[in-house]
């Protein structure tokens, strides 16, 4: 995992998919960088130095998630976006907070254990790959009872199945079926409940893992879906899961990073009467902001040291609406800008995965060319900031809807104009748009 990168270098690389917000990228830079250089302290030091958690302020569609989960993705690190509003008071029913931690673990699990999964696919490949030819060859019987195979049987056997393999490689036996046994653990009983009835059989499964009994089962499946269900149990075999456990709890511990969206819905005066209370939901939040420890089925998870990134448009409430003890442990406040003409160009064009650059390669596949003219993609932009205005602002969001809406006609025709060139141009994206922009109702519902 990769934390050494400078506030600048991790700016530089957010700038290739997020246009503005720059005080709102440093503060995650910044945030970042602290992580390594707690890294390199003393043992004793370490354990005091804690992360500056971040509250993000500002309308939806702006960029506050896609910055944290870039940064999350930059780092390789654990990475949960989970609303805040999600969570109700011990006693409620709903989801307790203690499962940010369990569900962060979980994905941490899973990211180490793609990572090994990667390290053993070779090996795991060339297992599956004899285990699909034993099906599709049986190998010859040498047990009591039977002949003993001559050298001759034997040599065409293996002949017979370099063949079947040459061909496995070059995808000449992808149209056979074959049959596999797999195994899979089964619940000898049943569960009766009305709250997270998989998450619980789950849970138990995990749990009594090798007490619970193995029952074999025949599945028919084309040859490539056969090769692929075999890689996977021979990758399951070859990885160290206690590993793979000790890896992802200390990746949590050290590098987690959770996004709770919505902290201003859970904000403001309290509430009397029969209603969960916003106040008990911060109160209940507050232990794993600052530091708890939490049971999770892998083990004890502490943290202290996971990164909380709070974040909310605030309209109604304020930071300051908050109780004085989470608002401590959110040290940083950043203000997001609003979006508007000069950014939605940008937005366009600019990044990595710029809305322009999906809707020519989507259409590409169909073997059509799509060529947007500067003032067509201006005049988008305009429409886009306008419709904010005069209705509810909604951020960079708006351009996906005027893009479907404008590219509507275009991408259902693109089958029967396979190899024309089509150019959109200001007048272009006028005209498909001019009925909606006259009338604002029309806009509210269509836009």
């Amino acid at each position: 995992m990769d934390i050494s990168l400078t506030p600048r270098q991790t700016v530089e690389e957010l700038d290739k998919y997020i246009i503005g917000q720059n005080k709102a990228k440093r503060a995650v830079a910044i945030a970042l960088r602290n992580r390594w250089r707690r890294q390199r302290l003393s043992e004793e030091l370490r354990d005091e130095v804690l992360p500056k958690n971040i509250i993000m302020i500002g309308p939806t569609g702006v960029g506050k998630t896609e910055i944290a989960r870039r940064l999350a993705r930059l780092v390789q690190a654990p990475f949960l976006k989970i609303e805040a509003s999600k969570f109700t008071e011990v006693g409620y029913v709903g989801r307790d907070v203690d499962s940010i931690v369990r569900d962060l673990t979980e994905i941490g699990i899973n990211m180490v254990k793609s990572e090994m999964s990667e390290q053993v696919k070779e090996k795991a490949a060339a297992m599956a790959e004899d285990r699909l030819l034993d099906v599709l060859l049986p190998p010859i019987r040498t047990s009591p009872g039977f002949e003993t195979p001559t050298t001759e049987q034997e040599e065409q056997h293996s002949t017979t199945r370099e063949k079947l393999r040459h061909q496995l490689r070059e995808g000449k036996l992808d149209n056979r079926t074959v049959e596999l046994e797999t195994k899979e653990k089964v619940m000898p009983f049943g569960i009766v409940s009305n709250v997270g009835l998989e998450e619980i059989e789950m849970n138990l499964k995990d749990m009594l893992g090798g007490l619970l009994p193995e029952k074999s089962r025949r599945r028919k499946l084309k040859v490539p879906d056969a090769l692929r269900v075999l890689v996977q149990e021979e990758a399951a075999k070859l990885i160290d899961m206690d590993k793979v456990t000790r890896e992802a709890l200390a990746r949590v511990e050290q590098s987690g990073i959770v996004f709770l969206d919505e902290i201003d819905k859970i904000a403001g005066r309290e509430t009397h009467g029969p209603d969960v209370s916003r106040e008990g939901v911060q109160r209940d939040l507050l232990p794993i902001v600052e530091g708890s420890t939490v049971t999770t089925k892998y083990g004890p998870v502490r943290t202290d040291h996971i990164l909380f990134i709070a974040a909310g448009a605030f309209h109604v409430s304020k930071p300051s609406d908050l109780i004085p003890e989470l608002q401590g442990r959110f040290p940083i406040r950043v203000e997001l800008d609003s979006l508007g003409k000069a950014e939605f160009v940008r937005i366009l064009t600019e990044p990595q995965n710029a809305l322009i650059k999906q809707q020519v390669a989507l259409l590409a596949t169909e073997n059509v060319t799509l060529r947007f003219a500067q003032d067509a993609i201006e005049e988008i932009a305009a429409i886009a900031a306008q419709v904010n205005e005069r209705t509810e602002n909604i951020g960079a969001r708006r351009l996906h809807t005027i893009m479907e809406r404008l590219l509507d006609e275009i991408s259902f025709d693109a089958p029967e104009k396979q190899g024309s060139m089509v150019d959109i141009n200001a007048a272009y994206v006028r005209e498909r748009m001019e009925d909606v922009l006259k009338s604002e109702d029309l806009s509210r519902y269509i836009l």
